[in-house]
């Protein structure tokens, strides 16, 4: 493996950091809103769907314990 030394790989990574493409603040914060609109959506429908477990198993609970 090639060494560097210290400079060149400061210089490198300067080189490297211009490339990225850095996100603007709007894209940053619609894509913030989604993520949480969709976690929000996620957790109903979880809760719901164990709602709907919970309730059809005391169902079968109840029908089959008595």
């Amino acid at each position: 493996m090639a060494r560097t030394n210290p400079a060149q790989f400061v210089q490198q990574v300067r080189a490297e950091v211009a490339k990225v493409v850095w996100p603007t603040r709007r894209e940053v914060t619609l894509t913030t809103i989604m993520v949480f609109l969709l976690a929000t959506f996620a957790a109903i429908f979880f809760f719901f769907v164990d709602l709907l477990i919970r309730s059809g198993l005391q169902g079968v609970l109840n029908i089959f314990g008595s």
